[in-house]
């Protein structure tokens, strides 16, 4: 059951993405060789709180952090430390969630750390951009493998790879809600979309295989062939005219 949310909860989740967009913009500025991820993931904690929200992924299934911090073959669910130092030419992926008065936004971002080879800067492109290729067909009327197909057609045609182990999801008064939200294209069209319907859309690629495997601390994921990997995520309101990004800032 894909919930139509009300304009009340439409608002809530503005709010939690007005604030989670802030939090990435400031990390995106913060980011630098010498940091570790544990203090990152204080700075953004901090900038969540301050502004009257609390962190999504706290404690959620047991997760030990505010955010998840993946660097380079680290997929995603990287849990932050305080000896984990980033370093020049690395990459970082920062998974966050916000919530406000009981509703949720949902984002992530990869940055560079310094100067990162031209390879990683074309990953990190493509990735963004598979985002918005599919939610170009993010609208009333068409069905859920639209975006999905659109975002895996895109990656794997720059020569990517996607997974397929992790998926989007739906997302509001809970942080994972229905549909399950592929970045591949799937063998059926999935619900039709409507109006009010909030998704958030993750398309994670890789250089090389999409397989991947868990580290021993029962969180972290990584590619199987030790390949770097970029995270891109947005929450998103169907609507009668288009998409709206709830995780951008406006303007």
């Amino acid at each position: 059951m894909i919930e139509i949310k009300s304009k009340r909860e439409i608002e809530l989740m503005r709010e939690a993405g007005k604030v989670l967009a802030e939090v990435h913009e400031k990390l995106g500025e913060k980011v630098a060789p010498g940091l570790s991820t544990g203090e990152l993931n204080d700075y953004a904690e901090g900038i969540i709180r301050k502004a009257g929200c609390t962190p999504s992924f706290l404690h959620l299934y047991d997760f030990p952090a505010a955010c998840c911090i993946s660097v380079n073959e680290e997929v995603i669910h990287g849990i932050p430390d305080r000896h984990r130092i980033l370093k020049e030419g690395d990459i970082v992926s920062f998974d966050i969630g916000t919530c406000y008065h009981g509703y949720h936004s949902d984002a992530a971002r990869t940055w560079p750390v310094g100067q990162c080879t031209e390879e990683a800067k074309r990953l990190l492109k493509v990735c963004e951009e598979s985002f918005w290729k599919g939610i170009e067909n993010a609208v009333p009327g068409n069905h859920l493998n639209d975006i999905c197909g659109a975002i895996g057609d895109y990656a794997n045609s720059m020569g990517f790879g996607v997974l397929e182990d992790y998926v989007g999801h739906g997302i509001g008064h809970e942080v994972h809600m229905d549909p399950e939200v592929p970045n591949f294209r799937m063998k059926r069209k999935g619900p039709r979309l409507q109006a009010g319907m909030t998704l958030a859309v993750e398309p994670m690629i890789t250089e090389g295989t999409k397989e991947v495997r868990v580290l021993d601390n029962d969180w972290t994921v990584v590619t199987l062939d030790g390949k770097l990997s970029a995270h891109y995520e947005n929450t998103i309101l169907i609507t009668d005219n288009g998409p709206e990004v709830l995780s951008l800032r406006k303007g």
